[in-house]
């Protein structure tokens, strides 16, 4: 992919190339016909899952990171809550029994490749932040919510 050529769609080959480029091992994964990317960072797993399809036959315009760690015992309360309150770019869940942090990334209206490379850097301090919170979470009582009125609605003349 060239610097200056925007890019409309993605396929697997070529995002396995950018993570490659940056450090990160990459193993193609393939399930029910669908193609996912495998890799980690600071030792947790994630995955590459792809979206919506292009115009050409493997291409995507959109794909997700995904990083799914299973859950042993039970979750604080407010620790989903909290992270998605407090953080952009990122989504929390709890799903089936694994706690879920998705990121996704969107070039269907054409990106640069310092766009694609500046989401893997996000998404690499994402992760890092997601070790920590998970570590440090304390699960504190929430300060009360203050007194809202309504607003009144203007009349119209």
């Amino acid at each position: 992919m060239s610097d200056t050529t925007l890019v409309r769609t993605i396929t697997a080959g070529q995002l396995a190339e950018l993570l490659q480029s940056a450090g990160y091992r990459v193993n193609p994964s393939e399930q029910n016909g669908i193609v996912q990317l495998l890799s980690a960072s600071q030792g947790i797993g994630y995955a590459v899952r792809f979206g919506n399809a292009g115009e050409q036959p493997g291409s995507f315009v959109d794909f997700t990171f995904s990083c799914a760690l299973r859950i042993q015992g039970e979750l604080p309360p407010g620790l989903v809550q909290q992270w998605n309150i407090s953080r952009r770019f990122s989504r929390l869940s709890e799903q089936g029994g694994f706690l879920l942090m998705e990121m996704d990334v969107v070039i269907a209206a054409g990106v640069g490749n310092d766009y694609l490379r500046n989401h893997l850097e996000l998404w690499d301090r994402l992760l890092q932040e997601f070790v920590t919170y998970l570590r440090d979470y304390r699960s504190e009582p929430p300060a009360p919510a203050p007194a809202l009125a309504p607003v009144p609605a203007e009349s119209e003349a």
